[in-house]
C-alpha cells in the first residue's frame, strides 16, 4: 500500500482561485471575515513559487540560500565588505546562533574570514574573501535576472505601485504583530 502524497494546497497550483475560496467560506460560514483571502492566498502562493524557483536556481549554482544571504549582506555593505556578527544578525533577521552557523560554514568554504578586535572585546567581525566576493558577484546577477524575468509581465509603473503597496502592507502588519512578538517568551 502506498503512502498518499501530501496534498497541502500551496504545494501545487490550486484549481480554485482565491475569490472562489472566499465565496465558498461566505456561503458555508456567513459572517466569517473573508476579505483577506484574495490578498493572503496569492501572496502565500507567490512566496512559495519564488522560494522554490530560487532554491532550484541556487542548487544549480552550487550555493544554498543561507550562504547567499550572508554573502549578499556583506557585499552590499560596501568596502571593506566587513560587518560585525551583531550587525549581520540585525540585517539578516535571523538569530545570533544561525549567523554563527552560517559564518562557520562560509568560513570553512573559504568565502569569509572572521576576526576579533584583540582589545578584549568579544565583538567578532566577518569579512568577505576574494572567493566569497567572486561567488556572490556571479550568483546575484543570475538570481536577480531570473526574478526580474518572473515579474516582467508587470509594467514598470505597476511594479513601482505594487512595491509601494506591498511595503505599506508589510510595515502595517509588522507594526500590528510587534506587540505579540515582544510579549513572546524566548
Amino acid at each position: 500500500m502506498s503512502t498518499p502524497r501530501d496534498r497541502y494546497p500551496l504545494d501545487m497550483p490550486s484549481p480554485y482561485p482565491a475569490a472562489e475560496i472566499a465565496r465558498a467560506w461566505e456561503r458555508e460560514r456567513p459572517g466569517t471575515p473573508t476579505d483577506s483571502i484574495e490578498i493572503v492566498t496569492p501572496l502565500w502562493r507567490l512566496a512559495k513559487l519564488f522560494a522554490d524557483d530560487r532554491r532550484r536556481l541556487l542548487a544549480d549554482l552550487g550555493i544554498d540560500p543561507a550562504t547567499l544571504d550572508l554573502l549578499s549582506v556583506l557585499r552590499r555593505s560596501g568596502p571593506p565588505y566587513e560587518l560585525s556578527t551583531r550587525e549581520l544578525t540585525r540585517r539578516t533577521l535571523v538569530t545570533a546562533g544561525a549567523i554563527s552557523q552560517r559564518v562557520g560554514r562560509a568560513e570553512q568554504a573559504g568565502l569569509v574570514a572572521r576576526r576579533t578586535e584583540g582589545n578584549g572585546s568579544r565583538a567578532v567581525f566577518v569579512t568577505l574573501t576574494k572567493a566569497g566576493h567572486d561567488l556572490v558577484e556571479r550568483t546575484v546577477d543570475q538570481v536577480l535576472t531570473r526574478e526580474s524575468e518572473l515579474v516582467a509581465s508587470l509594467s514598470p509603473g505597476d511594479r513601482e505601485l505594487l512595491a509601494g503597496r506591498l511595503q505599506n502592507l508589510l510595515d502595517d502588519v509588522q507594526q500590528k504583530l510587534a506587540p505579540a512578538a515582544a510579549a513572546k517568551p524566548e
